[in-house]
């Protein structure tokens, strides 16, 4: 079975937050799209975190993601102190560093080139950096049930597939964090199950995942739910 975790990083909480909040300004507008959140994400866990559209579910990942720096609060994202008490610590590139390194992103939408076939897609990422391993990205697509499809493109995948091959993108660099934004929101119910026994499965080998839905029955099967409701934790 393929192996997908990094190095081992587990002494450290794969993300803690101590009242983090994140404030959008455009002009005379002010969204609150968190208020002082304060959570830790344990190393090697599952976690979902459940919520309504405009819960601040997307805007949460993003900032574990370092797609983004909170407005106010501390953020450690794999034991790296990226905001303090407010204060930004980690400059842009190496926010650009850690994400390429340690942290992997699935959204709904799959964000697939329609050019390149799904061995070409998971390989992507690599562009941006100096390994090159297309026999891991083989593996990854054999493990998601997709060794049949290498040299599909797009278009000639159902959703489901073409979701399946954003997730074994997003572990080509063995990340430590898998954060994946309503994974399931653009697929069947038998496809949904699929997908969430494969992040099951990946869990099981070791890999921390934070999973944002809105789908109560997949929070239902998890034990670490975090609840988001305008921008709180309920």
């Amino acid at each position: 079975m393929t192996n997908i975790t990094i190095s081992d990083r587990s002494s450290y909480p794969a993300a803690h937050l101590h009242g983090v909040s994140k404030i959008y300004r455009q002009g005379s507008t002010t969204t609150h799209a968190l208020r002082d959140i304060t959570l830790e994400i344990a190393s090697r866990s599952f976690c979902c975190v459940l919520g309504p559209s405009g819960a601040g579910k997307t805007t949460l990942l993003n900032l574990l993601g370092l797609m983004d720096v909170p407005t106010e609060g501390t953020l450690r994202v794999v034991g790296v102190p990226l905001l303090e008490r407010g204060k930004v610590q980690v400059s842009e590139p190496r926010r650009d560093q850690l994400r390429r390194t340690h942290i992997g992103m699935i959204f709904t939408d799959f964000f697939l080139l329609p050019s390149l076939t799904a061995w070409e897609n998971v390989q992507l990422p690599l562009l941006w950096s100096d390994r090159r391993d297309a026999d891991f990205a083989r593996e990854l697509l054999e493990r998601v049930g997709l060794g049949h499809r290498l040299a599909h493109r797009p278009a000639e995948l159902s959703g489901g597939e073409m979701q399946r091959v954003a997730i074994a993108r997003a572990l080509i660099h063995r990340p430590q964090l898998l954060l994946a934004d309503e994974p399931t929101g653009n697929v069947d119910t038998y496809t949904r199950d699929t997908i969430f026994a494969l992040f099951r499965e990946l869990h099981a080998d070791g890999l921390t995942i934070v999973m944002a839905t809105h789908d109560h029955d997949l929070a239902r099967q998890l034990d670490n739910v975090v609840q988001l409701q305008d921008g709180r934790i309920q």
